[in-house]
């Protein structure tokens, strides 16, 4: 057996990568508790499931995106690409939870 190394030759790839941002993935804080089965009720594009994941999921068509929203009021969107589409997506369920804190409460017996 030989410790000999064999020389390969390389040659010099000039790499010029191109960039696309396809996804973004961001966070927001309502600083407010959400009632997630309101939510729920209210919009068929909320998902709310709490035996299989604790947060509500908002299907947005326009912009194309998804947030899940949690009970303590986080909110993480994902699916934009652009800063513009992640704002109005978030704008978009700020306005429906402005919706649902504005419903009159159910009166108790």
């Amino acid at each position: 057996m030989s410790d000999r190394s064999t020389s390969v030759t390389h040659r010099r790839v000039t790499l010029k990568p191109t960039y696309r941002v396809v996804n973004i993935v961001a966070s927001a804080d309502l600083q407010t508790d959400l009632d997630l089965y309101q939510l729920a009720k209210m919009s068929h594009d909320v998902d709310y499931e709490p035996e299989q994941f604790p947060g509500a999921i908002l299907k947005l068509h326009e912009p194309k995106a998804a947030l899940l929203l949690f009970k303590n009021g986080k909110i993480i969107c994902t699916g934009c690409d652009t800063v513009k589409n992640v704002k109005m997506a978030v704008d978009e369920a700020i306005g429906l939870i402005k919706r649902l804190k504005n419903l009159p409460k159910p009166k108790t017996m």
